[in-house]
Order: C-alpha cells, then sequence, then structure tokens
C-alpha cells in the first residue's frame, strides 16, 4: 500500500538544515538586499530565507541595525585596497570614490550609512588604508585620525544625497526654477551664482569636495 500523496512528511524525512552561523546570516542580507532592497532586511524576513524562527537569529546579531552594519561591512570588502600608481591624493580619492560607488550601487543602503557603525575587518581594513596614505603625504597623525572620519562622512552623504529615495523630478524641478527666478534685491549672492549652485555632474562635485577636504586636513590642526 502506497502514501497518499497529501501524507505529512515525517521531519525525519526532511534534509538537514545547516547550521546557523553569522556569516551565513549575513551572506542572506547581502543577497536580500541586492534582491528587494534594505528596507526587506529584517530579522523576520531572514528568517522565512533561512528557514528558521526570527529568534534563532538574535544570538549572532543583536538587532536589525547590526544587522544592517554587518551587511555594510561585508560590502566594504569589494572596495579593494588603494591603487599602485599615482600620487598619494590622487590614491586616496580613488579609494575614496570607490567606497562611494559602491553606496551609489545600493542606495538603500547609503542613508542607513550615515548612522551605521560597522566594526568589521573590511571597514577596519578601510580606514587602515585611509590613514596609510595620509601618513604617506605626511599629515600630522592628530589629523589625519579625525580627518578619515570627515572624508568618509562627505562620501557617504554625498551617496545618500544622489541615491534617488524620497526625491522627485519634480522637487529639482521647483528648486531649479526657485533659484532661476529669485530677485537679486532681495538676494543678490544666490542671483549672483544661480548658474554655479546648481552646476556639476554628481561625480565632478564628489571628487571637487574629497580634494577641497584633503587640502583642509593638511593644513587644520587638531586643537588641544
Amino acid at each position: 500500500m502506497t502514501d497518499r500523496p497529501d501524507t505529512p512528511r515525517s521531519r525525519r524525512e526532511r534534509p538537514a538544515k545547516p547550521a546557523l552561523t553569522r556569516e551565513g546570516i549575513v551572506a542572506a542580507a547581502v543577497a536580500v538586499l541586492r534582491a528587494e532592497g534594505l528596507q526587506k532586511v529584517t530579522m523576520r524576513r531572514l528568517a522565512q530565507e533561512l528557514d528558521t524562527g526570527p529568534a534563532s537569529l538574535y544570538v549572532y546579531v543583536r538587532n536589525t541595525a547590526e544587522l544592517h552594519a554587518a551587511v555594510l561591512d561585508e560590502l566594504l570588502g569589494t572596495v579593494g585596497p588603494a591603487p599602485a600608481g599615482g600620487s598619494w591624493r590622487e590614491r586616496l580619492e580613488q579609494v575614496l570614490t570607490a567606497y562611494t560607488a559602491m553606496l551609489f550601487e545600493h542606495p538603500s543602503l547609503a542613508r542607513s550609512a550615515l548612522t551605521a557603525w560597522p566594526s568589521g575587518p573590511h571597514y577596519l581594513n578601510l580606514i587602515e588604508t585611509l590613514l596609510a596614505l595620509l601618513d604617506e603625504g605626511g599629515v600630522p597623525p592628530a589629523q589625519a585620525a579625525w580627518g578619515v572620519d570627515l572624508l568618509l562622512q562627505h562620501a557617504t552623504a554625498t551617496a545618500a544625497e544622489h541615491s534617488g529615495e524620497g526625491q522627485s523630478e519634480e522637487d529639482w524641478d521647483a528648486l531649479r526654477r526657485a533659484v532661476r527666478d529669485i530677485s537679486d534685491r532681495t538676494h543678490p549672492h544666490i542671483a549672483a551664482l544661480r548658474g554655479d549652485l546648481l552646476s556639476g555632474a554628481p561625480e565632478t562635485r564628489l571628487s571637487w569636495g574629497l580634494r577641497a577636504l584633503i587640502a583642509g586636513i593638511e593644513r587644520t590642526a587638531v586643537p588641544d
């Protein structure tokens, strides 16, 4: 006598699930991010993906914020080391541009990166690379230490600003019209610079901003 098609299978007949690990959870989170966006990277969604209960995940990841920080750290592994050629300033800018480009590829992560505090190996490698380049340029240690934070803030904010979330072409059109139609009697400085205020492609403004910050970090001493 054969089993009916709707006869439930015994749990013993099911293939064993792979053991949960932090690395496996983060890998699953990265896959969900790439397929569905950061808003879907939740404990409940990952529990479904890994065929387990949400409570099981908290053994490895304390909360969603820590999970998002771990995802960011994992993606930082794609940034790569500093290029071999060029001056230290050029290589520093290239590393920071690569970091920003990674966030551009994952718009939902860019805004989260403004408040995420990764502490994994890839983040530490990035900090080490930036500090080494600043040291190569003779930047005083304290200025380099504070400068790394400033450089990453600028790169992250640039990616978040242009991530497209919460923005529309109508918003930009309204801003352009407001600047274009401003009165030179009430706002003479805006009127004089109306063409420059909104000029430049995002990558051009990013490059200029990084070079301006690097020059300032070189010359501005940290207060005692």
